[in-house]
């Protein structure tokens, strides 16, 4: 008998799987917060996506950026704060957040992630 896992495994392989699938991901996740400023569940989202695609620490590798910078990102007020005031401005230019799979090489995953049987 097959073993069953939870939602969250499961997305969490799907994404970590599926590059087409993780960019649509972070693209509709961008256009809610870009539609309704709900920073709190755009950081959770966010982090979920980072996790799919191997952790904080993995994709810091992937990007460039100190692991440090990616967490403060998500605990600090003044980085928070940029976020809502680059929402803003993309309001404010009635410009939409837009992920281009040529701008998201870094999201491919390192390694795939086993899908049980």
């Amino acid at each position: 008998m097959r073993e069953m896992g939870n939602w969250r495994e499961y997305q969490i392989r799907r994404l970590a799987n599926d590059r087409e699938a993780a960019i649509d991901y972070l693209q509709l996740t961008l256009e809610e917060y870009h539609a309704d400023g709900d920073l709190a569940f755009f950081l959770k989202e966010l982090r979920f996506f980072i996790e799919s695609q191997g952790g904080v620490v993995e994709i810091c590798k992937r990007i460039g950026i100190d692991t440090e910078t990616l967490l403060n990102m998500f605990s600090n007020e003044d980085a928070t704060q940029l976020l809502d005031t680059f929402s803003s401005l993309l309001n404010a230019l009635k410009h939409p957040p837009v992920i281009e799979d040529a701008h998201a090489k870094h999201l491919a995953p390192a390694k795939q992630i086993p899908t049980s049987q």
